[in-house]
């Protein structure tokens, strides 16, 4: 068929095979020299599956129109019968214009793809070297080496081979090129090959067997002086060599140039000789060399010229490269270099930049890299120059996740191929993605993309940048390598021996008992031993850096057996942030932490968080506990419940807690520890006023379903209502009630008993956890009056028969659970109580002096030291709050801000408004937040509440670590603390007595 039917069936055909331009293809089609291919099917289905089907089609017409007239035909005949054939030469025809100018110039080398055999697939540095043979001068060796590059671009876009095995193939080929090239420049002179044996150590790419298409070849020259010879002469003949290889391979003439060889990895950069003996080299690593120098060894490999001295430049630079990590500052030298890599690209290329730019292949490299120099030390199989070999044996030993090194592995393998498209089109050597629509239609469909291929490439790409920048932020920031990095090589895989000395060296009490811990952890080799062994060396190190190291080994290995199947646990301790040293600062620490977390072993993903330490609201809390109430079959199920969040947010505060007051890497030490107490106090009220509050409905569901008879709010009295509660604070409270319209009083308030026996019932069922003790001994006429009252009932005792010690106390009630507007009436039924009209009168303030004298002589414990008791002693909690709460009664009528259940806001409100002098104010706070801080640290040392510093020196040391007071300095400790408070003491005469 011919005329305008046949073109136009033609044209559609063109357009649905991907050709953009169908009209040019169709006359191209027409050329003579294409007859005997113009109506094959079978070349326009295979033409149509290149990258460029227009490229190849051009490219095929110059092949053809190129070759003699006795070898044409074999061409198109070739073409047409042989399918392995056809798809590699056209694969290569409509990926590379470069390729095709080759053959072009040189018609018979197609005949170079012609051979399918097994031996054909993965070639060597040995088949290499066959087709480079006949080389013998620098233009002939251009020539030979295009032709094997044509063949290894021809597997490429075929399929043949993945990127990996591409990406050797050109190494292997570099290799067997610089071996070519040695030998050109030998054969030159003769004289100079004589005097000396050269060798030439690729690095960089080429070293790792993972060249591009188009890169410079980074190599290194080592040479030595031949017996006899001189050796100034010899040397300068072996520069002579070395400059002569270097522009065979570098030079550009009509074919080309083969690639730049760069030997400026070599010591002292371009500023150093080219060649240098192997003492020279090794002299400059052991003085000079920079922490970069010894990361670009790592693949290092000798290629060219005198195989023993190549090995023996090898065998000795190698022990240098896996103690490069012990070096100072070695992980924050190569993050900066990393950083300082994309600071330097510019910025219109940022978003291009394939290699070099965030998400980029270097990134993968870099993170890589790292983990192989401080990993690689003590053990050998991550020994590797090849990345992707490398990131496999991390994912092997447990260094890096399986999943993420999954990932990793995907996106480099991708980001490679998008380069070696790249720079396969022109031969040219690029990493910026281009911005041509054409350019990118090729690189897309190259890829496989087919559908749209310039938005799937866009898209693809992108995801896998993005993946790769949230790998490397985690990877290569990792805090655990820093700290891995400045272990001694024998620390990092310890020997029993070798464990047994570093324990008794740290400080461990039980060096055996630690041991067997260690062997229990590490024995075997499952991946979780694995990891265990890469994270105990450390934390080995932050658990001595406590007060007890046992303890918080001991607890570690506990909560390792409860967690120990669960696939999170390892992962997260040596990959998110500072997971780990948490960890080791919470278990170290004391009891109370620890006991949490072992009763609750999943709240670990805590410290991996980076919001995971900040406290709950109490409007979170409460509905988390509301809402697990309601899910539960019945009461007791209800608390323990409820019960479980607790737990869970308790160790969350005591965590947080622990680590501001040591500090970690992530978390430095909080430098204002009257914000770490308030932090507590208020996490430690709002989950208890949860908790009531979860209680109350779990009782309230119990007995009457949805809704009590009687209004029921629960109000909040001492630290409960100050806010201020600490671990093992009881929670001070009154029950208020109100019948609900209809309902009989005596109903109501039978209601109201039955609900709060019930909540007090629910709350004391045993339990290993912490308890939360009710307290309403604070209610009017205390133990003997009734534990719940109407509103009205309230008002009619303080009208009548109100002591001034009932309207001090008072001074903290808030609502904490219950109906909020009953809560509200309370508040307002109480104000003119606490905060009296024209303040105290002198008869008053004597009664409050007097009943705080008798508190002092009455309620210290006895043998107490009333200098170190906390909260009853000299300068303790009791003094300042009574102090403060004093200018509260006497001045709260007047001075809004002294309405407050809070003791360190009444204290800056009554020095705001000139009640207390700076100084005395600070004194006071100071005081205050110390006497606090002491019980805290009291609980989360022991487990258990306490008013003095423990008399066990282990506990007494964790106390310290806890205040800010390192290992020796625990008299220090007590010193300042008896200083402080009795400065306290002094104000609170003046102020409170009035002396």
């Amino acid at each position: 068929m011919t005329g305008p039917g046949r073109r136009s069936s033609t044209f559609s055909r063109l357009l649905r095979h991907g050709f953009t331009d169908p009209s040019r293809a169709e006359r191209l089609l027409d050329l003579p020299e294409l007859a005997a291919l113009r109506d094959d099917s079978v070349l326009l289905d295979a033409l149509g599956a290149t990258a460029d089907p227009d490229l190849a089609l051009h490219g095929l017409v110059r092949l053809v129109e190129a070759q003699p007239e006795d070898e044409r035909q074999t061409l198109t005949t070739t073409l047409l019968s042989a399918k392995p054939f056809r798809d590699r030469l056209l694969g290569v025809l409509g990926s590379s214009e470069a390729l095709a100018d080759h053959l072009a110039r040189h018609p018979r080398d197609w005949q170079a793809l012609v051979t399918y055999e097994a031996a054909d697939l993965h070639p060597g540095v040995a088949e290499f070297e066959q087709g480079l043979a006949e080389a013998v001068d620098p233009l002939s060796l251009r020539v030979a080496y295009r032709r094997c590059l044509l063949a290894i671009a021809a597997r490429d876009v075929c399929g043949t081979t993945h990127v990996a095995q591409t990406a050797a193939e050109l190494a292997d080929l570099a290799t067997a090129t610089l071996r070519a090239a040695l030998a050109i420049a030998r054969t030159a002179a003769p004289a100079d090959a004589a005097q000396c044996r050269l060798a030439v150590i690729a690095m960089g790419k080429c070293g790792g067997h993972e060249l591009n298409y188009v890169s410079d070849v980074d190599v290194i020259f080592v040479a030595e002086v031949v017996e006899g010879a001189d050796e100034g002469k010899a040397m300068q003949a072996a520069t002579r060599l070395a400059s002569h290889l270097m522009r065979i391979c570098s030079e550009t003439t009509v074919e080309g140039s083969i690639w730049p060889v760069d030997a400026n990895l070599r010591p002292e950069g371009r500023n150093g000789p080219l060649v240098r003996t192997l003492s020279s080299h090794l002299a400059y690593y052991q003085r000079w060399a920079k922490t970069w120098e010894f990361q670009a060894l790592l693949k290092a490999r000798a290629v060219a010229g005198d195989p023993e001295l190549g090995a023996e430049y090898i065998e000795a630079v190698s022990p240098l490269v896996w103690q490069a990590a012990e070096r100072e500052n070695f992980v924050p030298d190569v993050q900066k270099m990393r950083r300082r890599v994309v600071d330097n690209i510019p910025a219109a290329q940022i978003d291009r930049e394939l290699k070099l730019g965030p998400g980029g292949l270097r990134d993968v490299e870099f993170a890589v890299q790292l983990l192989q120099l401080v990993h690689g030390r003590s053990d050998a199989t991550l020994r590797s120059g090849s990345t992707l070999d490398a990131l496999g044996a991390l994912a092997a030993g447990g260094y890096v996740g399986r999943a993420d090194a999954a990932q990793l592995d995907d996106a480099y393998r991708f980001l490679r191929a998008m380069e070696h498209r790249i720079q396969l089109y022109r031969l040219r050597r690029t990493h910026l993605v281009p911005e041509d629509e054409t350019d990118l239609r090729r690189l897309g469909r190259s890829l496989g993309l087919r559908t749209d291929p310039v938005a799937d490439l866009n898209k693809e790409w992108r995801r896998h940048a993005s993946v790769v920048r949230r790998l490397h932020e985690k990877i290569f920031y990792r805090p655990l390598l820093d700290a891995v990095a400045q272990l001694a090589p024998g620390e990092i895989r310890l020997s029993p021996q070798a464990a047994g000395q570093r324990l008794e060296a740290l400080g461990y009490a039980d060096p055996a008992a630690a041991l067997r811990h260690l062997e229990a952890l590490t024995a075997g080799m499952s991946r979780k031993a694995a990891i265990q062994r890469t994270l105990l060396p450390v934390l080995l190190g932050w658990f001595a850096d406590s007060a007890d190291p046992d303890a918080g080994l001991l607890g570690f290995r506990k909560v390792s057996d409860a967690l120990g199947k669960t696939p999170w646990y390892l992962r997260l301790l040596r990959d998110e942030g500072a997971a780990a040293e948490n960890l080791a600062r919470v278990l170290s620490a004391g009891r109370l932490a620890p006991d949490l977390l072992l009763r609750a072993p999943e709240a670990v993903a805590i410290l991996g968080d980076p919001e995971g330490l900040k406290p709950r609201g109490r409007d979170h809390l409460e509905q988390e506990v509301l809402a697990a109430v309601g899910r539960a079959d019945d009461a007791e199920q209800a608390v323990a419940a409820v019960r479980g969040v607790r737990r869970r947010e308790l160790f969350r505060t005591a965590a947080a807690d622990l680590i501001g007051s040591y500090g970690t890497e992530d978390n430095p030490r909080e430098p204002d520890p009257g914000a770490l107490v308030d932090r507590v106090g208020n996490a430690v009220t709002d989950l208890n006023a949860a908790t009531i509050a979860g209680a109350l409905r779990a009782a309230v569901r119990a007995g009457w379903g949805e809704e009590l008879p009687t209004r029921f709010a629960v109000i909040g009295m001492g630290r409960f209502g100050g806010h201020e509660l600490g671990y093992g604070s009881d929670a001070d409270v009154l029950f208020v009630h109100q019948p609900r319209e209809g309902v009989d009083e005596q109903e109501a308030a039978r209601a109201a008993n039955r609900v709060v026996e019930e909540m007090r019932r629910l709350l004391q069922l045993p339990t290993a956890d912490p308890p939360l003790l009710i307290d309403a001994d604070l209610r009017p006429e205390g133990k003997s009056g009734p534990l719940v009252r109407t509103l009205g009932s309230y008002e009619a005792y303080y009208r009548r028969w109100s002591l001034v010690w009932e309207a001090q106390a008072l001074l903290r009630a808030e609502p904490m659970a219950g109906d909020p507007e009953l809560g509200a009436r309370f508040v307002e039924l109480i104000d003119p109580l606490r905060y009296p009209m024209e303040g105290l009168g002198e008869d008053a303030v004597r009664e409050i002096r007097k009943l705080k004298a008798r508190m002092e002589s009455e309620r210290l414990p006895r043998g107490a030291d009333p200098t170190l008791h906390a909260k009853l002693g000299r300068g303790g909690l009791s003094d300042v709050e009574w102090t403060v709460q004093l200018f509260q009664m006497q001045h709260g009528w007047e001075l809004p801000g002294l309405r407050t259940t809070r003791t360190r806001e009444a204290l800056a409100h009554a020095h705001a408004a000139g009640l207390i002098p700076g100084d005395e104010a600070q004194i006071l706070d100071e005081a205050w937040v110390l006497a606090t801080r002491v019980r805290n640290a009291v609980m989360l040392v022991r487990g258990r509440p306490g008013d003095t510093f423990p008399s066990d020196g282990r506990e007494l040391a964790a106390v310290g670590r806890y205040l800010g007071y390192g290992p020796g300095h625990v008299g220090e400790m007590v010193d300042d603390y008896r200083r402080i408070t009795r400065r306290a003491r002094a104000v609170v005469e003046e102020l409170f007595y009035g002396a």
